[in-house]
């Protein structure tokens, strides 16, 4: 459909230092939903065409940028702190105030913006809850102006959903944790919106829509258009944001610095980065998150022509590594001398209904907490409101104020060969299965539109799929011997696949691989670990087969 853009935004109108453009329409697609009125108003798609002529631009070209790198460090160069920066790394200076309802974040939950979960968690015993756009939403165009309802209706208090099949009904509680969102990264398209015959950027649609709606009523409501920024490569992807922040506070009439951001630290070049990250969102960022699962991935991806880079099962790559270990520590030095919290991973583990197997999942995530307390976070991730209690127990133990910020960890002094060790273990035949069901069935939920899924006891998202198949591909790339003392070969890689495929058809039921999105999510997996050129996300050449 066609939105005139010389409708007034339902907002205050100011000057805005966001260009304007002389072609009077965008393109939107069909939604199907009735309600997508509401938040496709011509106020939200009037700033977004503003934030998307004046800032796409500068994002294709920093992706063009991490594309350029990426071949520098295919031909030998390794990841560094930067020389022209190392100004910023020695000045002293601190982030701005941090808002009262983020003070305290020992416990966020987070998970796709479902109806029915985000009551669950904003009903949980934490302190916040990251509803995501990103790495556990599948981006179908039905998910993303639904989640964008169900966030308003959460943050109008208004928000109810009925179990279809137990009749159970959900609504909010009193007591509600701290809502905070996360877009999607600078790299992924948002295709069912076209401006100027280009389509849009995922994450700017996502923060637009979700700002020009409920910025007042998040005021009302005694807090502000929190936001997680995922995937950022360097300080000037960061700076970007900034950028568009700036724009989007002007447009909207918003005092400057009234948005409020956490950047995960997931990517190998952004650990690099963390001061400068932090300089440049200043006025915004309240802290930095170990994004522990996208970093294994970045980490195998960055350094992916290396064959002394290759890394073992998945299982043994704990945050106990030196790698990921000194990527930890780092955080929380750069974090506390600037004022900024210092958030701690993901448990991917969930209840089980097996009583010894649950008892030996809380007790990976009760000695994981406890690791991160110790260690100086001043809050940690869970995936599951099960996982609160537990969570909890193990900073209320150890972090007896709101946070850690006066833990300094003057005693860490990490280089560059501290984050480039690469960890000793065992590539097993088994991880070598174990990464291929994972990869296969998560992609098959997420061509569905489940982008949240429990597997064998663990909750995957984008994520940790990636990591099963750019393990994948790693091993078959440099020949890598599991620990029986064979080379992981094509034919043998082939042989496993078509195993597998078959283990899978026996767990989930008669005809189910050839039935829907089976078929699709198999071949797309095999030709991602198979090709020579490797695959910067699997979610771009996946996007192209949903909606």
């Amino acid at each position: 459909m066609l939105i005139p853009m010389n409708t007034a935004a339902p907002t205050r109108s100011i000057q805005s230092p966001v260009a304007q453009s002389d072609t009077p329409a965008l393109r939107v697609a069909p939604t199907g939903i009735a309600r997508a009125t509401e938040v496709l108003t011509p106020g939200a798609l009037e700033l977004l065409a503003r934030l998307h002529r004046s800032f796409n631009p500068r994002r294709c070209e920093l992706l063009e940028a991490r594309a350029r790198r990426q071949r520098e460090f295919d031909s030998g160069v390794l990841p560094d702190f930067l020389p022209q920066t190392e100004a910023v790394r020695r000045a002293d200076w601190r982030i701005a105030r941090v808002p009262h309802d983020l003070v305290d974040r020992r416990v966020e939950i987070t998970g796709p913006v479902e109806r029915k979960m985000i009551i669950n968690a904003l009903n949980a015993p934490v302190c916040a809850f990251m509803a995501d756009f990103e790495d556990s939403c599948s981006p179908t165009w039905h998910n993303l102006i639904q989640g964008q309802i169900n966030l308003a209706d959460a943050i109008d208090a208004t928000i109810s959903y009925v179990d279809p099949v137990s009749g159970k009904a959900y609504r909010l509680g009193e007591r509600r944790a701290t809502l905070i969102v996360r877009p999607r990264g600078w790299h992924l398209p948002e295709k069912h919106v076209s401006i100027d015959g280009g389509p849009v950027s995922g994450a700017l649609f996502d923060f637009a829509l979700y700002l020009v709606r409920n910025h007042a009523g998040l005021a009302r409501a005694g807090t502000g258009p929190y936001f997680y920024l995922p995937k950022l490569e360097s300080h000037l992807e960061a700076r970007l944001w900034a950028e568009v922040f700036a724009a989007a506070e002007t447009a909207l009439g918003l005092e400057h610095g009234t948005i409020k951001v956490t950047v995960l630290i997931e990517t190998l070049p952004a650990a690099f980065e963390m001061d400068e990250i932090l300089f440049e969102l200043r006025d915004y960022i309240v802290g930095l998150n170990c994004g522990r699962w996208d970093y294994i991935f970045s980490f195998i991806k960055k350094l992916r022509a290396r064959r002394e880079c290759v890394l073992p099962d998945r299982a043994q790559v704990t945050m106990e590594r030196h790698f990921l270990k000194s990527y930890g520590d780092l955080l929380i030095r750069t974090c506390h001398r600037r004022g900024a919290h210092a958030m701690g991973g993901m448990a991917a583990q969930i209840p089980v209904r097996d009583a010894q197997a649950n008892a030996l999942a809380m007790e990976r995530v009760r000695a994981d907490k406890l690791r991160e307390a110790r260690a100086g976070h001043d809050g940690t991730w869970i995936a599951h409101p099960g996982l609160a209690p537990v969570a909890r127990a193990a900073f209320d133990a150890l972090m007896h104020g709101p946070n850690q910020l006066g833990v300094a960890r003057e005693d860490v002094r990490v280089r560059r060969e501290d984050l480039l060790r690469v960890p000793a273990g065992d590539i097993t035949e088994e991880g070598v299965r174990t990464n291929i069901r994972v990869g296969v069935q998560y992609l098959e939920a997420w061509l569905r539109g489940n982008g949240c899924v429990p597997l064998y006891n663990l909750m995957e998202d984008a994520a940790t799929a990636e990591i099963c198949r750019a393990q994948l591909w790693q091993w078959l790339r440099h020949g890598a011997r599991t620990s029986d003392g064979v080379p992981l070969t094509a034919p043998r890689l082939e042989r496993l696949f078509a195993e597998e495929l078959e283990r899978i058809h026996a767990e989930v039921g008669p005809g189910r691989l050839l039935e829907g999105v089976f078929p699709s999510a198999a071949r797309l997996m095999q030709q991602m670990i198979v090709q020579d050129s490797f695959d910067e996300f699997l979610t771009l050449p996946a996007y192209e087969l949903i909606d």
